[in-house]
């Protein structure tokens, strides 16, 4: 049997977790999990090559730890989708709450409209691998705080401006932060900067502004110019000065 199909209705996340688990142990490739609600730690630590595509709003901490699958959802997500992933991808037909991406290593996760708080904070790249975080709507204060590496692109779909919140960057010491339109100095956290974003950049984002837009069924040439902010660590070590005495 390659596809399983289960009723998560009025579930507990253990023994739903539980059947997930099983499911994936016994050579199922796809999951399809109907009527969630909150149900936490979905998809949490597997591996391998599996489709779970979920219906409804999953609790917090989503894929958490996760390396290869991919998990699909037609819904919003609660905090923190991705934590500590380390391989795969996370697709949300929706939004999501705070802290996505925490901590995430490798993988991608796209969140068709907009994002809380602290989105991508700690985000690190591992080896060769290089998280990437895509929001399409708005997001925020402190995105991308403490980044260690990866990519976080805000594509700010319709709307003026994606994000009128302080604090993006704060404490980055690795990895860039995109987002489109102009983005006030003001909103600066420390340590980060702006850097000129050019046609350079711009091709070398295209093919992630096309897989995700084709994830969405959205146009992705009204995003194909470079009208976006480029954000960078100011050092390497952004509080250094913070625990110096004389």
């Amino acid at each position: 049997m390659e596809k399983i199909i289960i009723d998560a209705k009025g579930m507990h996340y253990t023994p739903l977790n539980r059947q997930i688990r099983q499911a994936v142990a016994a050579g199922i490739k796809e999951i399809e999990i109907k009527n969630v609600l909150g149900q936490r730690f979905i998809a949490n630590g597997l591996r391998g090559d599996v489709k779970i595509t979920i219906y409804g709003i999953p609790g917090g901490d989503l894929c958490m730890f996760m390396n290869g699958p991919e998990c699909t959802v037609y819904g919003d997500c609660e905090h923190a989708p991705g934590n500590t992933m380390d391989g795969g991808m996370i697709i949300v037909h929706g939004s999501a709450g705070d802290a996505v991406a925490h901590s995430m290593r490798g993988g991608k996760v796209y969140i068709r409209d907009n994002i809380g708080y602290r989105g991508g904070i700690h985000m690190k790249e591992y080896e060769s691998k290089k998280p990437i975080l895509v929001i399409g709507g708005s997001c925020h204060a402190f995105l991308g705080e403490y980044m260690a590496g990866g990519l976080i692109l805000v594509l700010g779909i319709g709307l003026q401006s994606p994000i009128n919140d302080r604090g993006i960057g704060s404490g980055i010491h690795g990895g860039e932060i995109i987002i489109r339109g102009n983005v006030d100095d003001r909103l600066l956290g420390i340590g980060s900067r702006k850097v000129e974003f050019n046609e350079n950049d711009l091709r070398r984002i295209s093919p992630l502004i096309e897989d995700f837009c084709s994830k969405f069924n959205i146009d992705p040439n009204p995003l194909m110019d470079t009208n976006y902010t480029h954000i960078v660590p100011s050092s390497s070590r952004p509080f250094a000065d913070k625990y110096t005495w004389e």
